[in-house]
């Protein structure tokens, strides 16, 4: 049975990963309208913007509380998700398109993150035995 310090890190790292998309939804659709003032940097931040960025915050403040719990090199493993979440919500939301090849680099992806989930288990079990 897993502690609960194992459902906190999953938690963290769940809050991560949605605030990560989030943010970037939020940056794109921020992108695609005219910003607040007349000359640069405000022409490119609305209220969108705004949100993204403080989104990114948060989602910069739970990936902190992660690296607490976990090696770097499994945090960036579990964390490559991201990519794939991101480009999903960007044709689900934001009706981007996707070809076969953007799909097969996706599929890539989640045979890497299964192999590193799978190696974290085998790291365990070496450290028991």
């Amino acid at each position: 049975m897993k502690d609960a310090s194992y459902w906190l890190t999953a938690l963290f790292i769940l809050g991560s990963m949605c605030c990560t998309v989030s943010a970037n939804m939020l940056l794109k659709l921020g992108a695609m309208r005219p910003g607040f003032g007349g000359f640069w940097p405000f022409t490119i931040v609305n209220g969108y913007v705004v949100m993204g960025a403080v989104i990114f915050v948060l989602a910069f403040l739970l990936y902190i509380m992660v690296l607490r719990r976990m090696p770097l090199n499994v945090a960036q493993a579990i964390f490559s998700l991201q990519f794939v979440l991101v480009i999903v919500a960007a044709n689900w939301f934001l009706s981007e398109p996707m070809n076969g090849l953007r799909w097969l680099g996706i599929f890539l992806i989640s045979i890497g993150l299964l192999v590193v989930i799978a190696s974290m288990g085998q790291e365990a079990t070496s450290r028991v035995g």
